[in-house]
């Protein structure tokens, strides 16, 4: 594998190293006032830290007593500028936590964005890189409402310069594209013109395509020729390390040393940029050693590790100390080889960066062979871990902009884009509320529509029913007609002949009237039979009248049975009257039968269906039930049927009550009151 080139080296240096990020606010000095005093003695460098702390703190209670106004905010600013570059990062974080209060009750947005990006700088000192993605969004979001396109282009470059610090080069590349998008539009802007051909540069450079990313570095160092930025930020030297560091990773060592001696010829550089000094100490030490030139080194190797140390820069003092196993390794000195390595090893461990500790194992595995596979599985283990940290971190930052994105149009800044917006959502406006009406409109014809012909259909019913009536009472008038004419010339007639026959008896003796009165007797038992049966006629009769809307719903359930696979079940409680229920009545429970057996077919998905009728006092209860999908009601809104079913229990002055659950089935209860009499319980037969 294709071995990278002081990458935490690199990763010191990367992405501000050249511009604002430390914070520095130059003040007046009045020596009348006491405040601009305090300021300025807390910005003084060669005070120690204490008392620096100690004049901000000052500066701090003068402002705290002072009115809550945009310039009492600016003058928090600096106290909290003075904090940062004290690295006083509780203080910082207090201080502009303050500022954000007091800006959204005064609803000061410009205040409010400043705020969050400086919050955003404070979870990047403490490797919170969520935190500080949030911030910086919010920030960007407020910048876009104010469209301040300096800033929105700066947090941009913030958020890019987080996402490669993660790894999220692709996201990173995107938001840098964007800051650039929004430099075009300015003047004067050369300072983030820099940053953003850096950074690119950068991350080509990790992406190995290294002409492009020497592209951007030469525009970056062409940025600086206008002299804009001030020499002391060492831009220059920053461009021209990782220039180096470009050639470094093409193994062209030769022009890295050029680079790497270029930069620091820089002036001042050691005053204006100490690590950075000692990052280009470092590379130009490690380009020595891969060209084999041994003149200056051990020595530049250790000269950068004092500095760094000094510093306190955990992450450097790693990287220098691999690089001084390296150096000790190939002058076979394998004793002080291991002993710089595992020095380096124990203290990468202190810090956040993964990547120190994986450069540290892999020299390791390589000086010490005998250990060589337990490093290699830890470092594998730990470069899974690292890459998974990433990817979570990438996706955290795009579901971060995904749940509160709520940018607005970058491009709508002119006057005549925004009139011409005004125009067209005027139109759309106009356009959907007419679409409104009329669908509207639409819709209360087709209920009207629907209502009229829901009328037709119950009066077309209604009269198939009278007419069937009609049917039944003719056919019930004729059978009436025949009961009268067998009772007149059968019955009668033979009743007669028998009561005649009875009375003769008496003219003759009893010898011979016995024998004919058992005759007449058995006469009058046909006449019995013959009557009975007339009765039974009479009473079938009447059931079938009585029975005649079952037989209508049984027919509709056979037609059920015959078409769909799902068991029917039905159940009629004996009790109703059905002779007593009105006719619309019947009609809508018809209808609702129907219409629920339908919904069943479609919908339900069911095994078993089951439909029942039962009387209670003053109410008629038809329940429909099924075993099939059921369904959320609370959620769901009610469909034509559903309607149609509540229309026609209303039509009744009946109630609808529905139950249902997901995979729970469905229970349909209709509750039609009616008239007491139409009830007969089993006390009453």
């Amino acid at each position: 594998m294709k071995k990278k080139y002081s990458i935490i080296a690199l990763l010191l240096l990367v992405l501000w190293s050249c511009t604002n990020k430390t914070k520095s606010v130059q003040d007046v000095m009045h020596p009348e006032d006491s405040l601009p005093t305090y300021l300025s003695l807390a910005n003084e460098n060669n005070l120690p830290l204490n008392f620096k702390q100690n004049y901000n703190q000052k500066a701090l209670e003068i402002i705290l007593n002072q009115k809550d106004d945009s310039i009492s905010r600016v003058n928090l600013f600096k106290i909290a500028n003075r904090y940062y570059n004290m690295s006083d990062w509780k203080a910082f974080n207090e201080t502009t936590k303050l500022i954000l209060e007091r800006s959204k009750k005064s609803n000061d947005s410009a205040n409010m964005a400043k705020a969050y990006s400086y919050l955003g700088d404070y979870y990047i000192a403490q490797s919170i890189s969520d935190s500080a993605f949030m911030s910086y969004f919010k920030a960007e979001k407020l910048y876009l409402r104010l469209k301040d396109e300096y800033n929105i282009a700066k947090t941009f470059l913030n958020k890019a310069s987080l996402q490669y610090n993660e790894g999220d080069f692709f996201e990173s590349e995107i938001n840098v594209f964007k800051a650039l998008s929004s430099l075009k539009k300015q003047k004067n802007v050369n300072d983030l013109f820099y940053d953003s051909y850096n950074l690119l540069g950068i991350l080509y450079n990790e992406r190995e395509e290294y002409s492009k990313a020497q592209e951007f570095q030469e525009k970056a160092l062409k940025v600086l020729e206008d002299k804009s930025i001030p020499s002391e930020f060492q831009c220059r030297a920053t461009s021209l390390n990782n220039i180096g560091y470009i050639y470094s990773n093409k193994l062209d060592f030769r022009k890295a040393e050029k680079f790497f001696k270029e930069g620091l010829e820089q002036k001042n550089l050691f005053v204006d940029k100490t690590f950075l000094y000692a990052i280009l100490l470092d590379n130009l030490a490690y380009s020595k050693f891969k060209l084999h030139e041994t003149d200056q080194l051990p020595e530049l190797f250790f000269k950068a590790l004092k500095i760094r140390d000094s510093l306190g820069l955990k992450v450097a003092v790693v990287s220098s100390k691999i690089h001084l196993s390296e150096y000790y390794a190939s002058k076979k000195d394998t004793l002080r080889a291991v002993q710089f390595v595992k020095q380096a090893l124990n203290l990468s461990r202190t810090t956040t960066k993964l990547q120190s500790t994986l450069e540290a194992l892999k020299q390791l595995a390589i000086v010490d062979s005998k250990n060589a596979s337990t490093y290699s599985e830890e470092y594998i283990r730990l470069n899974d871990k690292m890459l998974k940290a990433e990817r979570k971190m990438g996706e955290k930052f795009s579901r971060i902009e995904y749940e509160t994105n709520e940018i607005k149009d970058q491009n709508s800044n002119l006057e005549e884009k925004n009139r011409a917006l005004v125009y067209v959502f005027s139109i759309c406006t106009l356009i959907g509320l007419f679409f409104y009406v009329y669908k509207t409109q639409q819709a209360k014809n087709r209920e009207l529509l629907f209502k009229q012909q829901q009328q037709i259909a119950n009066e077309d019913i209604y009269n198939l029913m009278i007419s069937q009536q009609n049917d039944i009472e003719m056919t019930r008038i004729k059978e009436k007609k025949k009961v009268a004419q067998d009772l007149h010339d059968g019955v009668l007639g033979r009743m007669f002949g028998v009561r005649i026959s009875l009375d003769s008896l008496d003219k003759i003796d009893e010898a011979q009237a016995a024998p004919k009165r058992k005759k007449y007797l058995n006469e009058l038992k046909n006449i019995e039979e013959d009557i009975r049966e007339i009765s039974h006629d009479l009473n079938r009769e009447k059931s079938e009248l009585i029975n005649n809307f079952i037989a209508i719903l049984k027919k509709l359930f056979d037609n059920q049975k015959n078409t769909y696979n799902s068991k029917l079940i039905t159940s009629f409680d004996p009790h109703i009257k059905w002779e007593l229920v009105s006719n619309i009545v019947k009609i809508n429970l018809y209808r609702i039968i129907q219409e629920a057996l339908q919904n069943c077919n479609k919908y339900a998905d069911a095994d078993t269906i089951t439909v029942e009728f039962k009387s209670e006092i003053d109410y008629l209860i038809l329940s429909i039930a099924d075993d099939g999908n059921g369904f959320n009601t609370k959620r769901t809104k009610n469909g034509i049927g559903l309607h149609n079913i509540q229309y026609r229990a209303k039509e009744c002055k009946g109630t609808v009550t529905i139950k249902s659950a997901k995979g729970e089935g469905t229970v349909l209860i209709i509750k039609v009151p009616i008239d007491q009499k139409i009830n007969l319980h089993k006390n009453d037969i």
